[in-house]
């Protein structure tokens, strides 16, 4: 059987059991900050199992993209992979450990057809429910095996959260695989047994410090590895000889020239870079990019490490994009995010491989010099301040450094390294100030377990009747029943016009008005959980729990941030028309005043591109297009063609905003916007640039903002126009005509100078001239000129002497200025231009430096300069004697 005969057979045998199946959500958690990336199915159900967020049904099912960084080291045996897919049947508040058990049963022999005989179970130490069910229905007790915590209690998917025990199911591939121990069994770790099926009982809640709670409802949490099952149903225990890796680990052989089963080492080569080039494609589908820090980090060390292995096999050049293909062409079927970002996942491979590649010879060699430096010192590890140092100049992971030690038979020291990198992340905070409010966001975070569910009923009404239900005092940062005038606050309603900060776009302003008293609404923010808090201050009398108020929203100021929004979604659709299907959004702000639009894109835009932007985004603006909203299934709206946010979060409804008819853009949006394109006004770029690898940042203003920044820059050019006297379309022209004249102007004034020059030269020469000794030392301050006129004074006047030494100070740009020179046969008695300037521009309050024949200096106080210039034989002087 092949992977997708399984994973069709799984979700249909589950929907036949009334289960619901819900697509894949991100590899990059959304909400979860316990996570770096998804590692599990129960990752999207873990919401349903706290009770925050009601599930679309209580029965579900899913094929669930996964990413664990644990098992990195261990990729390349039978069974570890860092990317895999997990199949996962979930039960919340339904159903429980017989359901699960006996449908397991039923799919493993019933539908993989799997031998009863090869099949074993291991249970809770303690669980004797679920023995008993196995036993019940037929499982042999003898191929029931009870094992502790460690194997058989399943823990949260990150630091707090649903857990509970587990019954797994294991596939025994026979005696020549394993060790050959009579007693083997599902607990030994030979090789003969694969986990194929997880079913945990999650009957707790564990939080931050370990403490386990009875969950209102006990859940079902499954989860099978397809490549393993995969494995199972074709009789071989290795997931790399199934039809998921067999393309990738050919295409391995052919662009290296290899092939497999000649040695142990040269296969875990090749089957390394086929695993880890699956996940550096599904990382960069859903969103990231490389960096070094978090997830980021993650993928950069995937995928140097498949370039690291690579060059083992003799790959000099880039490759990493081939094996994306292969990974796209087999995966892209099934999850069309891979084909939707091919261009994009190609681009980040090769910038990152080129950049990459460039360092990684010199990191090998560092490295190795290391690892020679320790072996002569007798040390068994390489010192942390080095092995820090290869990372932070050469981008040379910390794992890669541990594996070319390991390969010599020395080690690495993680703890060390991280304190290394800590002292670099003290030295970057030192430099920085954090800026927030702080007390704003405790307030935030204090109000939140406890929050009451708002209705918003903002996109109809920015004005309406609603009821005070909760109130936190911000200076005590208690719930309280009442506050007073002068209090800050925040403040919930039953129900409000106030759309919470939320996808980008800012939080309402507004006020609130009782019989008791009146509020300024600073801000609002919206919760997960379907809260919405509103921040401000009480301005007269009093608000009280229980109070009906009159919530009214800052309408000019509600339509500008629309106005700003709808131009977002077509700044997104335009931009993907002219630069490519590859453009999503990485991240967006919906203000007021303006709106700033992130997305992927590997290359700079052209000015062109620039203005062919903008003329489209106002051309579907003039053409007053309606603006609708709709609500849909989640899997109906992206069928249609509504885009969607790479890392967000959708339920199984979802609000759709389609500009045109037909539309020219679609988009999953919770916020708010115009009725129609025509009330933008007009769309104007501000700036565009790069904010990383792969990203790029477009910043424009709209409606009332365009109208100020067009204003401000037509009062510019009246200005400009008045002041030189020519119309508006003479002002380039102008403008280049001055640029000449001033240049000309220039050139003059420096032949000038110059003339001035040798003029000066000829009196310095007469009367400035000191011997010390027979050494021949020219001091002079001189009339106000540019260093290089300085410079060039000075190279005629050390020309002049012959032998000796010149030291010139002038005051430009009302700053003190320094030269020294010195001429060979001075240099050759000790004379040392660069030391010399240095001591005399420090007594005007300056540093400087330079060669032993010529050095400069800038200084701060012109009144010394007398002073620094009547010290220079004594200089010399030392300079000769030392």
């Amino acid at each position: 059987m092949e992977s997708q005969e399984i994973r069709n057979s799984f979700l249909n045998f589950f929907t036949e059991k009334q289960h619901k199946v819900i697509p894949s959500s991100s590899l990059i958690p959304h909400g979860d900050p316990t996570l770096l990336l998804t590692t599990a199915g129960m990752v999207q159900i873990k919401p349903y199992f706290l009770g925050i967020e009601v599930p679309p049904n209580p029965r579900l099912a899913s094929c669930q993209k996964c990413f664990r960084t644990t098992d990195i080291d261990s990729v390349g045996d039978n069974k570890h992979l860092t990317f895999f897919e997990m199949l996962g049947n979930f039960s919340v508040g339904d159903y429980f450990k017989k359901e699960s058990i006996e449908w397991g049963w039923e799919f493993v022999t019933q539908r993989m057809h799997l031998p009863p005989d090869r099949l074993w179970v291991t249970i809770y130490l303690d669980d004797d429910e679920a023995f008993d069910i196995w036993t019940g229905i037929g499982f042999p007790a003898k191929r029931i095996i009870r094992l502790g915590e460690k194997d058989n209690f399943w823990g949260p998917a990150g630091d707090s959260g649903p857990c509970g025990p587990c019954s797994e199911i294991h596939y025994d591939f026979g005696d020549k695989y394993g060790c050959g121990k009579p007693e083997c069994d599902p607990s030994c770790s030979c090789g003969r047994f694969s986990e194929i099926w997880n079913l945990v009982f999650t009957a707790y809640n564990q939080d931050e410090n370990g403490k386990r709670t009875l969950l209102p409802r006990p859940n079902i949490d499954t989860g099978m590895g397809l490549e393993r099952i995969v494995a199972a149903c074709n009789g071989n225990p290795t997931v790399y000889e199934t039809d998921l890796f067999e393309p990738l680990i050919q295409r391995v052989c052919k662009i290296a020239a290899v092939s497999m089963g000649k040695d142990d080492i040269t296969d875990r080569f090749i089957k390394v870079i086929a695993e880890h080039s699956r996940g550096v494609a599904f990382l960069i589908a859903d969103g990231l990019l490389p960096s070094n820090e978090g997830r980021g980090y993650v993928l950069r060390r995937l995928l140097r490490r498949a370039c690291f292995l690579g060059r083992k096999l003799g790959l000099r050049k880039p490759f990493m994009g081939e094996m994306a293909r292969a990974v796209v062409a087999k995966m892209g079927p099934v999850y069309p995010e891979l084909v939707a970002n091919q261009k994009l996942i190609l681009g980040i491979i090769k910038n990152e491989e080129e950049k990459f590649n460039d360092t990684l010879d010199a990191g090998i060699n560092l490295c190795e010099k290391a690892i020679a430096d320790a072996k002569l010192q007798n040390r068994s590890c390489l010192l942390d301040e080095e092995v820090f140092r290869f990372w932070d100049t050469y981008g040379f992971p910390f794992e890669l450094s541990a594996e070319i030690a390991q390969d010599h038979g020395l080690t690495v020291n993680r703890e060390g390294f991280e304190v290394e990198m800590e002292k670099q992340r003290e030295r970057a905070r030192s430099t920085h100030k954090f800026a927030g409010d702080k007390a704003e966001a405790d307030l935030i975070a204090r109000l939140g377990p406890s929050l009451k569910i708002t209705e918003f009923a903002g996109y109809e009404n920015l004005s309406l009747d609603s009821r005070v239900v909760q109130i936190v005092d911000e200076e005590s940062g208690e719930l309280v029943e009442k506050v007073e005038a002068g209090k800050s606050v925040a403040l919930v309603l039953d129900r409000t016009p106030f759309y919470g900060e939320m996808g980008g776009q800012v939080g309402d302003t507004g006020k609130l008005l009782s019989k008791a008293g009146h509020m300024d609404v600073d801000d609002a923010q919206s919760f997960t959980s379907g809260g919405i808090v509103l921040l401000g201050r009480v301005t007269k009398g009093s608000m009280t729990v229980g109070d009906t108020v009159k919530a009214s929203v800052d309408e000019s100021r509600r339509m500008d941030i629309a106005r700003n929004h709808t131009a977002t979604h077509i700044l997104q659709a335009v931009m993907r028309n002219i630069l490519g299907s590859h453009v999503s959004q990485r991240g967006s702000m919906v203000a007021p005043e303006r709106l700033r639009f992130d997305f992927a894109h590997l290359s700079s835009i052209s000015r062109e591109e620039l203005e062919e932007i903008q003329k489209g985004v106002n051309e579907i603006i003039r053409r007053d297009l309606p603006v609708s909203t709709g609500i849909c299934s989640y899997d109906e709206a992206t069928r249609g063609g509504a885009t969607a946010i790479f890392e967000e979060k959708y339920g199984d409804t979802v609000r759709v905003v389609s500009i045109g008819e037909p539309r020219v853009s679609a988009e999953l949006c919770g916020g708010t916007h115009v009725m129609a394109t025509g009330e933008i006004g007009y769309f104007l770029v501000t700036s565009e640039a790069s904010i990383g690898t792969g990203l790029r940042r477009v910043e424009a203003v709209t409606g009332r903002g365009a109208e100020a920044l067009i204003n401000e820059r037509q009062a510019i050019l009246d200005r400009m126009a008045s002041s030189l006297k020519v119309a508006y379309h003479e002002l380039p022209a102008k403008i280049v005509q001055l640029g000449a004249s001033l240049n000309s102007s220039s050139k003059t004034i420096l032949s000038l100078q110059r003339e001035l020059s040798m003029h000066v030269v000829a009196r310095l020469l007469k009367e400035n001239i000191k011997d010390l000794n027979g050494v021949k030392v020219l001091v002079a301050q001189v009339s106000s000129i540019p260093m290089g006129s300085l410079m060039e004074m000075g190279d005629v006047l050390k020309a002049e002497l012959k032998s000796g030494v010149v030291v010139l100070a002038t005051v430009y740009d009302d700053k003190p200025c320094f030269i020294g020179m010195a001429t060979a046969d001075m240099v050759s008695r000790g004379v040392h231009s660069g030391k010399l300037i240095k001591r005399v521009s420090e007594i005007a309050g300056g540093s400087g430096g330079g060669k032993p024949e010529m050095a400069q200096a800038g200084a701060k106080y012109k009144e010394k300069i007398n002073e620094a210039l009547q010290a220079v034989p004594e200089f010399v002087e030392e300079l000769l004697n030392s």
